[in-house]
């Protein structure tokens, strides 16, 4: 007995036999059908029914010379449907002119073979291909495999990542009650600032859509600093003398160095951190050089502190605090147009001008309820 016949099958392998004779279908059916599922199409219209109905096989052996759709159109459906696109075809004609093998293999065909068919050929090259399929699909779902678990993992990280956020800002809420829907008001300001701001020539290298996913994770740290300030000046109802403002001053590096000593207790810098630090300590610089801790100014104020000073002004502005009424959004507005070039960073500025009606949305969305 020849060697090809006594190769194991792939028992679960399912073949598609297509070909407008009967006398060639019960041929085939009869020599693969011992070990495989073999069903059987008279047509290629019949073949592209079974597979529409939801019929998988594993490949199609696929006559060429057929009445109505032939078999080159068959291949070139097949390879236009995403379903069975890699689907492996082989096929079997009585064409054996070297120009009709090049063009079925040219559309897609995974190989060619002439009637009078060899039955031990035949198997030996229908195996080949199911093997091969075998291989590719295990491959592909193992791509698959590892694509959803990359996802699973990055979901993962930055659930850690929020939450790591989460629990330093809500330290800072339980010492200063004015910080509840700021945090969530300046963390939207910020968003919004940075997206108009993406096609601006100073700043599109830098606000690409991940680090603007940065900074809205970032932004409720700007004021962690706080849990190192003193009651009775952080809750002062009146005016803070200059001795309490020097050390209300302090929760920018203090909120720094809290950053900093929690990477360091880590053993590593993490890069969704990076604009914290920048926020946490230079939100209160100004453009000018007359802010604080380090008198920065213009371009050395990080992007990520400038537009958190516009969005931190402007929502200290709106809001009511214990030692003064909330303005309105045009009073506000008004105060902070006068900043520009001073206080803010003129192109971040004028991109707030531009979209002040989104702030007045965001504020009124998220407004504090006594």
């Amino acid at each position: 007995m020849n060697t090809a016949d006594q190769t194991p099958a792939l028992p679960t392998s399912t073949l598609m036999v297509v070909d407008d004779t009967p006398l060639n279908l019960t041929l085939m059916s009869t020599l693969l059908g011992s070990r495989y599922r073999v069903i059987v199409a008279n047509s290629g219209e019949r073949a592209l029914r079974l597979l529409e109905e939801g019929q998988h096989p594993d490949l199609i052996l696929l006559d060429i010379m057929m009445p109505g759709m032939d078999g080159y159109e068959v291949l070139r459906r097949l390879r236009a449907t995403p379903a069975t696109r890699d689907l492996p075809v082989i096929f079997l004609s009585a064409k054996s002119e070297e120009e009709d093998e090049a063009l079925g293999l040219q559309l897609g065909a995974a190989d060619y073979i002439t009637k009078p068919i060899s039955a031990p050929i035949v198997l030996a090259r229908v195996r080949t291909q199911l093997l091969l399929k075998a291989s590719a699909d295990f491959l592909r779902d193992k791509a698959a495999y590892l694509e959803a678990e990359v996802a699973r993992r990055t979901r993962e990280v930055e659930a850690i990542q929020d939450v790591t956020v989460l629990a330093m800002s809500s330290m800072a809420e339980t010492r200063d009650d004015e910080t509840g829907n700021h945090i969530l008001r300046t963390q939207r300001y910020v968003r919004r600032l940075a997206e108009q701001l993406q096609g601006h020539p100073r700043f599109a290298a830098q606000l690409n859509d991940d680090y603007i996913r940065l900074l809205f994770k970032s932004a409720p740290l700007h004021d962690i600093g706080k849990v190192g300030i003193p009651d009775h000046i952080l809750l002062k109802p009146g005016r803070l003398t200059p001795e309490e403002f020097e050390i209300m001053k302090t929760h920018t590096t203090i909120g720094y160095e809290s950053i900093v000593r929690a990477e360091r207790a880590l053993g590593t810098e993490l890069e969704f951190l990076r604009p914290a630090k920048e926020i946490a300590l230079c939100h209160q610089e100004k453009w000018d050089g007359s802010g604080y801790p380090q008198s920065l100014a213009g371009d050395a104020i990080p992007i990520s502190a400038r537009l958190m000073a516009v969005a931190d002004v402007y929502d200290a502005l709106i809001s009511r605090r214990v030692y003064k009424a909330a303005m309105s959004h045009e009073e506000a507005v008004a105060i902070m147009r006068a900043g520009r070039g001073r206080h803010f960073d003129p192109d971040v500025l004028d991109a707030f001008l531009a979209i002040q009606e989104d702030f007045r949305a965001i504020a009124a969305s998220f407004a504090d309820h006594d």
